[in-house]
């Protein structure tokens, strides 16, 4: 503890929390199982992430009812983005990162502005079914996966905890 005594606040402050500063990378004392389950998040900020999913899921519903290619290619694309689970077969940091990749905003609203300004009924389609995906899946609670595993997400540990 005299080491940490002589470091300024913001050294003492990411030592303790297994940083070394200020580039916040783990230490060499640093439990590197410890990040997932204190990076997700509780309480009522889980809650607001979920709702928020819930809203995105009707939000792209009803986009769809107004503007979509029929519900039967809905219902076919609407869980292709979890073929990215396969990556899991490569290894946990492969496979979280094609399902972060599959599983964040960013490439489904991406595919709206196509939809919306190349006038691409299919691109429109296609967005708003990701984001139906990106949303339900919210809901249930799973989101977007750390390297650790697949029942590590942001928004919590989803399934049975490793008896191991």
């Amino acid at each position: 503890m005299d080491r940490l005594a002589s470091l300024p606040v913001v050294a003492q402050r990411a030592s303790s929390a297994g940083l070394s500063a200020p580039w916040g990378r783990p230490h060499a004392g640093a439990a590197a199982s410890a990040a997932p389950q204190d990076a997700a998040v509780a309480g009522g900020v889980r809650t607001l992430l979920r709702l928020e999913g819930a809203v995105v899921l009707g939000a792209a519903l009803a986009a769809y009812a107004q503007f979509g290619a029929g519900w039967g290619v809905f219902a076919l694309w609407l869980f292709a983005p979890d073929l990215a689970l396969l990556g899991y077969l490569a290894g946990p940091r492969v496979g979280a990162a094609l399902y972060n990749a599959t599983h964040s905003y960013a490439g489904a609203v991406a595919l709206l502005v196509f939809g919306v300004l190349a006038a691409a009924p299919w691109a429109l389609a296609g967005g708003l079914i990701w984001c139906a995906h990106i949303g339900l899946d919210r809901v249930f609670g799973h989101g977007l996966k750390y390297a650790t595993g697949l029942g590590a997400t942001h928004l919590g540990r989803i399934g049975r905890a490793d008896p191991w």
